[in-house]
């Protein structure tokens, strides 16, 4: 039976985990109920959203929760191997190093399913004003973040906002972890996975990335600037 796309997205045994020799996956993940754990959003109120069908909405949501759980279980297991004095195994290291990918996973689409849902045309404010600033126009930044989200690869594009400077930039995410600006704050946020478009768009990004823009939430963005 293929895997699915949740398969793809949330499995969490790696090569490393698998290894000879290496501890059951049963046993790494035996975890103790965390009171702090985090809980799935509900974002069902953007089904019925224009340019996304309730069938890739359904499904990605899905993949969200599979995060959300995934998040869980590492935190779990990385507190549980501390307690037993299990950090000089590998399979620490290696869930150390998961722990981001799945918090990462979790925390951008949240990001990116709450800014969205808005007319896309109502480009006022603050946000407007430091777009036009920093890109000299607003249709200049526009160009840079489609251009952004049409590269080759899997992962995500981000408006960022550099904390200290203040300065935004539009940045490429590597799947979950890799590209990150350190200390700055996500202003925009659009998933270009391929779950995030391929149902209703195929190899069509272009297209997934013009009915992004017609439902960009931007007073969800704006409230995001420092």
């Amino acid at each position: 039976m293929p895997l699915s796309f949740s398969d793809y997205d949330v499995i969490i045994i790696n090569k490393e985990i698998n290894r000879p020799g290496a501890a059951c996956p049963h046993t790494i993940f035996q975890h103790e109920e965390d009171p702090m754990a985090y809980t799935a959003k509900d974002y069902n109120a953007l089904i019925g959203m224009k340019g996304f069908s309730d069938t890739l909405l359904k499904n990605h949501f899905t993949l969200y929760q599979g995060y959300v759980t995934n998040t869980n279980k590492v935190a779990d297991s990385l507190t549980l191997m501390l307690k037993e004095g299990k950090t000089a195994l590998p399979e620490y290291a290696e869930l150390k190093r998961r722990f981001g990918w799945e918090f990462n996973g979790m925390r951008l689409h949240e990001l990116y399913f709450e800014n969205l849902k808005g007319s896309g045309a109502e480009r006022t404010g603050s946000l407007v004003k430091k777009l036009e600033n920093d890109f000299g126009n607003a249709e200049a930044w526009e160009k840079d973040f489609k251009a952004c989200g049409t590269m080759r690869g899997i992962g995500w594009v981000v408006l960022y906002q550099d904390a200290s400077a203040g300065r935004l930039f539009n940045s490429w995410i590597n799947e979950h972890d890799v590209s990150h600006l350190a200390g700055c704050t996500p202003i925009l946020v659009m998933d270009v996975f391929e779950h995030a478009y391929m149902t209703d768009y195929q190899l069509k990004r272009a297209d997934y990335i013009e009915a992004f823009f017609a439902q960009i939430n931007w007073k969800a963005a704006e409230a995001r600037v420092k």
